[in-house]
């Protein structure tokens, strides 16, 4: 029983600080999941372009709309959804005070010493903390959740083609970041692996001084670092046995094709966004 409960509170504790689907692939066979790799880069593109045009209440209220109809679209359930969000509440909420104390035009709400708040400082700051919140969503909704990194990798590759004329190492780019994307899950297990076997050991990472618990942490990094560059040379072992030469032309198991469904999905979702850019420019 003593040997459960120990098992349980060290699960408990990595867990939490390490249950986040970042580089993970959900998959749910929703309609998303089989939209052309490409299509969906560019679209992403498009709506992070939207994000940053959007200035009023209601255009950030609308494309709140649009994100959770790509979460019903995706069929990815809501607690993913939340491991993606928690990560990155930390960057939030920074940006939010900072963007709060710094921007001092309009009314004056509320001061104290040197703070001061004003109403201009609180709509700024909900809207980058809003648009920020809007962008991490929609890369784990319409990028990683839904796209394997392999796909990713050659939707890259095929949308960079044209740079190839200018000796732009494109199929290197679209490597690494397919084995970066690959990694991050790997990494996470990792870490919480040697969270896991320090904590049976006795260490704590939950109580003590903010000094202490980062010196704590030294003890997770390094073999962290260490394992990290065991599976980098491994990997490159693996490769070059394996004859991979980056400059060769190869052929796809599942080339990527654009059908139908790509173009009608494509379309809906150009003509939603730039409803909401319209909509917002007449309402400022």
């Amino acid at each position: 029983m003593l040997i459960i409960c120990c098992r349980n509170k060290v699960r408990g504790r990595a867990g939490m600080l390490f249950d986040v689907s970042l580089g993970r692939y959900y998959e749910t066979g929703s309609l998303l999941h089989r939209t052309d790799a490409r299509v969906k880069i560019i679209l992403y593109m498009l709506f992070l372009v939207a994000t940053f045009m959007v200035e009023t209440a209601a255009g950030l209220a609308l494309l709140g709309i649009v994100i959770m109809l790509q979460i019903i679209t995706a069929k990815i359930p809501l607690k993913v959804i939340k491991t993606t969000i928690t990560p990155v509440l930390p960057i939030v909420i920074f940006i939010f005070i900072l963007n709060l104390l710094t921007l001092r035009t309009g009314n004056i709400l509320w001061k104290w010493k040197f703070i001061i708040i004003t109403d201009y400082g609180v709509s700024r700051a909900l809207l980058m903390a809003s648009r920020l919140m809007s962008l991490v969503i929609s890369t784990s909704i319409l990028l990683t959740l839904t796209t394997t990194p392999l796909r990713i990798a050659d939707a890259l590759e095929s949308l960079l083609s044209p740079l190839k004329v200018i000796k732009v190492p494109v199929s290197e780019l679209a490597m690494m970041m397919s084995i970066a994307l690959r990694f991050i899950p790997t990494l996470i297990n990792e870490t919480r692996k040697i969270m896991n076997a320090q904590i049976s050991r006795g260490a704590d990472y939950d109580t003590g001084s903010f000094a202490g618990r980062i010196k704590g942490y030294v003890t997770v990094l390094i073999p962290l670092f260490v394992s990290s560059f065991k599976r980098a040379e491994e990997l490159a072992v693996a490769m070059d046995a394996r004859c991979y030469i980056s400059s060769v032309r190869r052929t796809k198991l599942n080339p990527l094709r654009i059908c139908g469904r790509d173009i009608i999905v494509a379309a809906v979702f150009v003509l939603v966004l730039s409803g909401i850019v319209t909509a917002d420019y007449i309402l400022r």
